[in-house]
C-alpha cells in the first residue's frame, strides 16, 4: 500500500456507513485482498504522508502499527474491532524527519545506507544486466560489459544512493548494442571505456583520486555522503600575525569546532610537540576545505584537521598515501565515527594504501568483505599523540633559505623582508 499522498484518515480507518461511497479502510481492503489475515503488509513511503482538514492519517497509523493496540483495531465502515497483531507491517521512508515522534517510537527503525561502488558491480551483475538484455531482445554475445567498465561507468557517470540512474545509463548502452544489432552493422559486443565516451558523452563527475603532498600542512581525511564515501583534503598554510584562526570550505559548526579543538590540543601540548609557545602568537593559521561550494560537517574530520596543523607548525610532512577519520577530545582521545565501511571503501578506489581508524571503530571492519579491501592497512589509535606519530615523516621539511619554522621565529625576519 502506497501512502504518498495520503491524506484523509478514512483512507486508513474507512468511511461512516452515512456517508455516500462509503468503504472500508485500505487496511482492510488489503487483507480482503490477500486473503488471509496474517500477511506482511508493506507501508511505502511513510514520509509522504499528507494531512488536511479531514485529519491525520499518521496519527489513524499509530493504532495499526502499534503492537499494544493493533490487537483491537476499528474500522468504521464495518464498526467491529479487528485483530492486526498477527499482521508483519513493514514501512518505508527517505527520511526521518518528516514523521510524527509518536508514530517512530513504535517502530523499530532499520537504516539502510547507499550500496558501494563494488556492491553495485555485483548488482548490475547479476540484475540489472540480464533484465536489460532481455528487454532490448539482446544476448550474451551481443553485449559484454567487464567489471572495470562497470566501475567506470559508476564513479565518473552516476552519483546516487542506489542505482536507478545506474539502470538509465545501462540501458542507453543497451539501446546503442540493439541499434547496430538491428542495422546489421559490424561492431564489437565488448564495451570499452572509450565507448562509454562515445554513448554517453563525456564523464559527468570527477573522482578524488590520491596526489602526492609535497608541502607540510596538507593531511588527507575520509568523508561519508549519502552517495557513499569520498576522500577530503585538508590544507594550512601558516602566515605573519597575531596567531588568528580562519576556517574556510563552507565548514558547518561541528567541523569548525573540531579545528578549534585541534589548535588547543596542540597549544596545551606545545612541550610534546616540540614548539615554542611563542609561535602561536607570531603567526596566522588559514585552514582550508577544497571544494568551497559543497558544505561539509560532522565531527569525523577532527583529527585529520589536528594532523594537518601539526604538521604546519611542526614542518613535518604527512606519510605518503595515508587517510584518516576519527572525532577528537581536549584530553587527548580519539572517538569512533560511522559510515567506516562507505569511507574504506572509497580510500581504497582513490589509491590510498594506509588507514588511521579509531580502535573503538575496529568492530566495523566484520561489515566489509576483505576481499575489497585488498592490501588496505589499518592503523588503530586511542589518543592523538599516536596519531601524530604514524602520520608524520620524523624529518622537518627545510625551504629554500634552509631553515625550520622554529628558526624562522627565534631569529630571522618576516619572509617578506628576506632577500632573495
Amino acid at each position: 500500500m502506497s501512502l504518498g499522498g495520503l491524506r484523509d484518515e478514512a483512507e486508513i480507518r474507512g468511511h461512516r456507513k452515512t456517508y455516500i461511497g462509503a468503504m472500508p479502510g485500505r487496511i482492510l481492503q488489503s487483507l480482503k485482498k490477500a486473503k488471509s489475515s496474517n500477511p506482511v503488509f508493506v507501508l511505502d513511503e511513510l514520509d509522504k504522508i499528507g494531512a488536511d482538514f479531514r485529519g491525520d492519517p499518521a496519527s489513524a497509523l499509530l493504532e495499526v502499527l502499534d503492537p499494544e493496540q493493533n490487537s483491537t483495531f476499528y474500522d468504521n465502515f464495518l464498526e467491529l474491532e479487528y485483530d492486526l497483531s498477527k499482521v508483519m507491517f513493514i514501512t518505508t521512508a527517505n527520511t526521518l524527519s518528516g514523521i510524527h515522534p509518536a508514530l517512530i517510537d513504535r517502530i523499530e527503525i532499520i537504516e539502510i545506507n547507499g550500496y558501494a561502488v563494488e556492491e553495485k558491480i555485483q548488482i548490475a551483475k547479476k540484475h540489472l544486466i540480464p533484465r536489460l538484455r532481455k528487454e532490448h531482445g539482446l544476448t550474451n554475445k551481443n553485449i559484454v560489459l567487464g567489471t572495470q567498465v562497470l566501475e567506470t561507468l559508476i564513479a565518473d557517470h552516476t552519483r546516487e544512493a542506489g542505482v536507478r540512474m545506474l539502470e538509465k545509463r545501462l540501458a542507453s548502452i543497451m539501446r546503442n548494442s540493439a541499434m547496430r544489432v538491428a542495422s546489421k552493422k559490424k561492431y564489437k559486443p565488448k564495451i570499452t571505456k572509450e565507448n562509454l565516451r562515445e554513448i554517453l558523452g563525456p564523464s559527468k563527475f570527477e573522482r578524488d583520486q590520491y596526489q602526492a603532498i609535497k608541502v607540510p600542512g596538507v593531511a588527507i581525511g575520509l568523508a561519508w555522503t549519502p552517495t557513499g564515501g569520498d576522500i577530503l583534503f585538508i590544507e594550512a598554510v601558516l602566515s605573519r600575525g597575531k596567531g588568528k584562526l580562519t576556517l574556510t570550505g563552507s565548514l558547518g559548526d561541528v567541523m569548525k569546532e573540531s579545528a578549534s579543538t585541534a589548535l588547543s590540543f596542540i597549544k596545551s601540548h606545545s612541550d610534546d610537540f616540540g614548539l615554542d609557545p611563542e609561535i602561536f602568537h607570531q603567526w596566522d593559521i588559514h585552514l582550508h576545505v577544497p571544494e568551497g561550494a559543497i558544505p561539509k560537517d560532522g565531527p569525523s574530520a577532527g583529527i585529520t584537521m589536528m594532523t594537518t596543523l601539526a604538521s604546519a607548525f611542526m614542518q613535518r610532512r604527512v606519510k605518503p598515501h595515508l587517510a584518516m577519520t576519527g572525532e577528537i577530545t581536549l584530553r587527548g582521545k580519539v572517538l569512533p565515527i560511522g559510515g567506516v565501511k562507505e569511507k574504506l571503501l572509497a580510500a581504497k578506489r582513490a589509491g590510498i594504501k594506509d588507514i588511521i581508524l579509531c580502535e573503538a571503530n575496529r568492530k566495523d571492519l566484520e561489515e566489509i568483505d576483505k576481499k575489497y579491501l585488498g592490501d588496505l592497512k589499518i592503523h588503530y589509535v586511542e589518543d592523538m599523540m599516536e596519531v601524530i606519530n604514524i602520520a608524520l615523516t620524523k624529518s622537518q621539511v627545510k625551504n629554500a633559505l634552509d631553515i625550520t619554522l622554529r628558526k624562522i621565529i627565534k631569529e630571522e625576519p618576516p619572509i617578506g623582508d628576506r632577500p632573495s
